[in-house]
Parts: structure tokens; C-alpha cells; sequence
């Protein structure tokens, strides 16, 4: 029902910023809690931020917390991701992701999200 596209990702130095971009088919995205996740080389796919359908409630890894920010523009269909004061240890090929369920709280569970982005890489030089 929902197709997610991200766009965004690169290679930047240690310290520099990026903005990933998410766009969503249909309607029924706005109505969506909306997340983004990271599978760095060799590792298991983790939580990187969540944020609800009405962007009240937003939700960070520790990881990342005053680094990045995720955000969402329901009339474009789109959520973004901005990262700055990137590290190395961010490189990753970074997922959106849409839970059409919903929750009082943000989940934070890979399989609790029912829609996936193909992915865009991020990588970031030492």
C-alpha cells in the first residue's frame, strides 16, 4: 500500500551534516508513525528516530541524540532525517520506514514497521 523512497545520502567528512529525505505514496502515510534505521558494515540493523503521524511525539537512540533531527511534512508526504556533527561510526546505509499500527509510545522494533525504503548509503570519513 505504501511505497518509501530515500534520497539524501553520500560521503561526507567527519563533522559535516546531511539531509535524507523520505517520500511516501498515498494518503494514508500522513496517518503513519514513521521511522529511521541504520545497518552500519557488518552489523545488525538498529533504531536510529522515530516520529508520530502528528509529530508531537519523537523519539531518539542515545547514539544520535542532539546530532540529529527527524521531522516530517505530512502535506509533501515526506519525512526527513537531519544529521549533523557527523562521525564515522555513522556510516551505514540508512532505512525509512512506516508503522501503519497504532501506539501510545514510538516502537523502536525493526519488525513493528511494516513499510521500508530501499535504503541510501551514508558514509562518513575519518
Amino acid at each position: 500500500q505504501v511505497q518509501l523512497v530515500e534520497s539524501g545520502g553520500g560521503v561526507v567528512q567527519a563533522g559535516g551534516s546531511l539531509r535524507l529525505s523520505c517520500a511516501a505514496s498515498g494518503r494514508t502515510f500522513s496517518t503513519y508513525a514513521a521511522g529511521w534505521f541504520r545497518q552500519p558494515p557488518g552489523k545488525e540493523r538498529e533504531f536510529v528516530a522515530a516520529i508520530s503521524y502528528s509529530s508531537t511525539n519523537i523519539d531518539y537512540a542515545d547514539s544520535v541524540k542532539g546530532r540529529f533531527t527527524i521531522s516530517r511534512d505530512n502535506a509533501k508526504n515526506t519525512v526527513y532525517l537531519q544529521m549533523n556533527s557527523l562521525k564515522p561510526e555513522d556510516t551505514a546505509v540508512y532505512y525509512c520506514a512506516a508503522d501503519r499500527v497504532w501506539s501510545p509510545t514510538l516502537r523502536r522494533g525493526a519488525h513493528d514497521y511494516d513499510y521500508w525504503g530501499q535504503g541510501t548509503q551514508v558514509t562518513v570519513s575519518s
